[in-house]
């Protein structure tokens, strides 16, 4: 099997699990090549993302770290086996890996949930939108990529608009619902654009308002993507170099219970909706 330059992060991904397998049994990289017949380099190759592994070599390896979480094993044959070639690669070599890297997560998602306080989250984003926020880039952005960036975020819409839609909810602050991104109009056409997707059955838009008693949980925008099983759930965060992919077990804990108490905090779809009218209605 040829080896891979530049794996994805789902690549990774399944790399490092079966990396956390192999440690969790206190077994060496050479104790489970030779339980593959084969040498350590190979081990090292599969669990770095560069060499891939068959389904039965990834179920003679759960079997022997004595992983019995079948629903677990399952999902990681399903990542093994999976060749997807979506529409992002199109962009492969034009725009920056984590941009590829989280259409396929998405792609892939359960359910996906964000939490924003300065910006409207990219899925809700409008095109004018997307564009005054990528035009504000320091330095600026080449006219050739400021649109490719701003046609991948449109396209990355279909999560939301293909059959069988990925569930979505979003927690956005009051501050970034009024912030002006593009002037008057275009940031009336973004708060229109929300609340026409509100309405479907598969999106739930809450929001943060200002008026909170003891809300200082501004650390916790994210970006959670659900697996098709919780291990494999993933957080997206944005970071001084780029987006940060978190997949530690005891994080994602963290983050589940992060997002659930600002969702506590946030009004209910109905008297959110409401907010946004009347913030629209300002303009």
């Amino acid at each position: 099997m040829a080896l891979r330059s530049e794996p994805t992060a789902r690549q990774l991904r399944l790399a490092v699990e079966l990396r956390r397998l192999r440690d969790a049994a206190g077994l060496s990289a050479r104790q489970a090549a030779g339980m593959l017949e084969v040498t350590p380099p190979v081990i090292s190759q599969i669990e770095s993302g560069i060499a891939g592994v068959s389904d039965q070599r990834l179920r003679h390896l759960a079997a022997h770290y004595s992983c019995t979480d079948n629903e677990f094993v399952d999902a990681l044959v399903a990542m093994a086996s999976d060749r997807t070639r979506g529409w992002w690669d199109e962009y492969r070599g034009l725009l920056p890996t984590a941009f590829l890297d989280l259409s396929e997560l998405e792609h892939h998602a359960t359910f996906r949930w964000d939490v924003d306080f300065l910006h409207v989250p990219g899925l809700l984003q409008t095109e004018d939108y997307a564009r005054a926020l990528f035009s504000c880039r320091v330095p600026a952005l080449p006219e050739k990529e400021l649109e490719l960036r701003v046609r991948h975020r449109m396209r990355r819409r279909v999560i939301l608009e293909r059959p069988g839609p990925v569930p979505y909810e979003v927690l956005v602050h009051e501050a970034a619902l009024r912030i002006r991104v593009g002037g008057r109009a275009a940031s009336r056409a973004q708060l229109a654009r929300i609340l026409e997707l509100s309405e479907a059955d598969h999106v739930t838009v809450r929001v943060i308002p200002f008026d909170l008693d003891d809300f200082a949980d501004v650390t916790a925008a994210m970006v959670y993507v659900g697996g098709p099983v919780p291990k494999l759930d993933t957080v997206v965060r944005d970071g001084p170099h780029g987006s940060l992919f978190i997949d530690s077990e005891a994080q994602l804990g963290v983050f589940r219970t992060l997002f659930h108490r600002v969702e506590g905090a946030a009004l209910d779809p109905a008297r959110s909706r409401d907010l946004i009218h009347g913030l629209a209605n300002e303009l």
